[in-house]
C-alpha cells in the first residue's frame, strides 16, 4: 500500500488507515480486514473531532466574540465608552471590564467608514483613553483597551457624560457631522452612586442625539441609571450583580446592533411622524399633507391655500388632506363652502327674549322697549320707575308716572312754576280781576290766572 504523506505510526492504502499493531493480522480473510479497518479509522476520526483545541491554538485564555458564522450587519456607529473608574472597583474586577469592552467589539466592524470607538474613563476627574478618530482597526483598540490604567479616584459621572457631550462627540474628536445622521452610542459602566449631578447633562446628552446606554454593577440605584440611561428603558438600562455578570450583556448588546438592526431603532431620532432607516443612516418622513421643516425632523401642513385657487371669501384653512374656507367671528359659511354671511343668532327664537331682540357678531341680545329695563336674568323686562335715581329735582313729594317723575308740593303749599320748588299759599300774590300780582324787580306786575 502507498504510504500518504504526513503520516506516522501507522499504515495507510489509499482508502483505508490501520495502525501497525493491525499488519499481523494481514493474514486475516480480506473481509474481516477491512472490516477491522474500517471500524478503526472511524473511530480515531470521531476521536479527532472531538478533541479540544490546545491554549496554544486557541490564543488568549479569555473569552471573545466571534462572529464568523454569524456576521454582525450593525450599520456605521460613532461609539464611545465611558468607564467609571473610581476606587470602589477592585483590580481584578477593573480587568473584567476591560474583557467586557473588548469582546463587546469583536462583532463591529471597525474603520474610518465603518464603526469608530472612542473610549474616556473617569473617577475624580476625566482621563480620555483614545477619541474617535484616534484608531482605525479593531486591533488597535483592543490594544488600547489592554493597556488602560485603573485611576481609583472618586465617581464623577455628570463631569464624564458633559465631556462625552462637549468633546467626544465632536467633528473634531472624530464624530462624523449631524447631518450624515450617524448614530452616537455612549455605553456608561458604574459601580456606584455619582457624587456629582447627573440628571440635567444625561438629558442634555440625549436631546443632542446622543443615545445612552446605562449599564449598572452591584448596589447601584436602579433610578440613577434611568436618569442616564435613554428610553425605552428596558433597553437602554441594565444592573447586573456582580463584574462576573457584566459578560451577560454582551448577547444584549449583539442583539440590538447586529442582526441587521435597523438604523431607526438604534438612534433617538426625534422624527415627529415617521423614521426611514437606510443602510448606513436614517432619514424623517412626514405623512401626506405635511412637508418636512428645515430641521428635518418636525413637520408642517402644506399651504395648499398658497398654491390654489381656493376662492374663500374670508380665510383658507390647509389641512393634512386639502384645505377649506373658513369665515371671520360672526358670519357663517354658505352653502357653496365658500363664501359668508352674517350670522343671525336670533334666527331661531331660541332667545327668550321678553320684549325686543337684537342680533350682534356673536349672539342674540335681548332688549327692553322705553321705560323699561333688563332683569339680571337677560331675558325679562320690568318697568322704569323715572324718580328712583333721585335725579327729579323735588323739593316736597314726587310722583311716577308712564314716563316720567312729576314733583307734587304738600297741603297748604302750592308748585312753582318751575315744576319742582313748592311755596306756601299765604305767600301766593294777591287775585285782582282774574290777574295774579307777582312783585317782580320792585315793581308789581299783573299775570293772568
Amino acid at each position: 500500500a502507498d504510504q500518504l504523506p504526513g503520516h506516522r505510526g501507522g499504515s495507510c492504502c489509499r482508502f483505508l488507515c490501520f495502525p501497525q499493531q493491525l499488519l499481523p493480522l494481514i493474514t486475516m480473510k480480506p473481509l474481516a480486514l477491512v472490516l477491522l479497518s474500517l471500524l478503526f479509522c472511524l473511530s480515531q476520526a470521531g476521536v479527532n473531532k472531538h478533541r479540544p483545541r490546545s491554549a496554544a491554538a486557541r490564543g488568549q485564555n479569555e473569552t471573545t466574540v466571534q462572529n464568523k458564522a454569524n456576521p454582525c450587519k450593525a450599520v456605521p456607529l460613532d461609539f464611545v465608552f465611558v468607564i467609571d473608574s473610581s476606587r470602589s472597583i477592585r483590580p481584578n474586577d477593573y480587568e473584567k471590564v476591560k474583557t467586557f469592552i473588548v469582546n463587546l467589539i469583536q462583532f463591529l466592524e471597525i474603520g474610518p467608514d465603518a464603526t469608530r470607538v472612542g473610549l474616556l474613563q473617569y473617577g475624580s476627574v476625566v482621563q480620555p483613553e483614545f477619541s474617535l478618530n484616534t484608531f482605525t482597526s479593531k486591533a488597535e483598540v483592543e490594544q488600547a483597551v489592554r493597556n488602560m490604567r485603573h485611576l481609583a479616584t472618586g465617581t464623577m459621572t455628570g463631569l464624564a457624560i458633559k465631556y462625552a457631550m462637549e468633546t467626544s462627540f465632536t467633528e473634531e474628536d472624530g464624530a462624523r457631522a449631524a447631518h450624515l445622521h450617524i448614530p452616537r452610542i455612549a455605553v456608561i459602566v458604574t459601580d456606584g452612586r455619582p457624587q456629582d449631578t447627573v440628571e440635567q447633562v444625561a438629558a442634555q446628552a440625549r436631546q443632542a442625539g446622543i443615545q445612552i446606554f446605562a449599564i449598572g454593577v452591584g448596589r447601584v440605584d436602579m433610578n440613577t441609571l434611568k436618569t442616564i440611561g435613554s428610553e425605552p428603558h428596558s433597553e437602554h438600562v441594565h444592573l447586573v450583580a456582580n463584574f462576573s455578570q457584566i459578560e451577560t450583556l454582551i448577547s444584549v448588546f449583539h442583539s440590538k446592533l447586529c442582526g441587521g438592526s435597523e438604523t431607526c431603532e438604534l438612534v433617538d431620532h426625534q422624527c415627529q411622524h415617521t423614521c426611514v432607516s437606510s443602510p448606513a443612516s436614517y432619514r424623517c418622513k412626514c405623512r401626506e399633507g405635511f412637508i418636512l421643516n428645515p430641521d428635518g425632523k418636525t413637520c408642517k401642513a402644506e399651504d395648499l391655500c398658497a398654491e390654489v385657487d381656493h376662492g374663500c371669501h374670508h380665510f383658507c384653512a390647509s389641512l393634512a388632506d386639502g384645505y377649506e374656507c373658513r369665515c371671520r367671528p360672526g358670519y357663517q359659511l354658505n352653502l357653496d363652502l365658500r363664501t359668508c354671511s352674517k350670522t343671525n343668532h336670533c334666527a331661531d327664537g331660541a332667545h327668550g327674549c321678553e320684549q325686543e331682540f337684537v342680533n350682534t357678531e356673536g349672539s342674540c341680545v335681548c332688549k327692553c322697549r322705553t321705560g323699561f329695563v333688563l332683569r339680571p336674568d337677560g331675558k325679562t323686562c320690568k318697568k322704569v320707575d323715572p324718580c328712583a335715581d333721585g335725579n327729579h329735582g323735588c323739593e316736597q313729594d314726587f310722583t311716577s308716572t308712564e314716563d316720567s317723575c312729576v314733583c307734587r308740593c304738600r297741603a297748604g303749599f302750592t308748585l312753582r312754576p318751575d315744576g319742582r320748588t313748592c311755596q306756601s299759599e299765604s305767600d301766593r300774590p294777591p287775585h285782582h280781576g282774574g290777574r295774579v300780582l307777582y312783585q317782580m324787580g320792585g315793581r308789581r306786575q299783573s299775570v293772568p290766572t
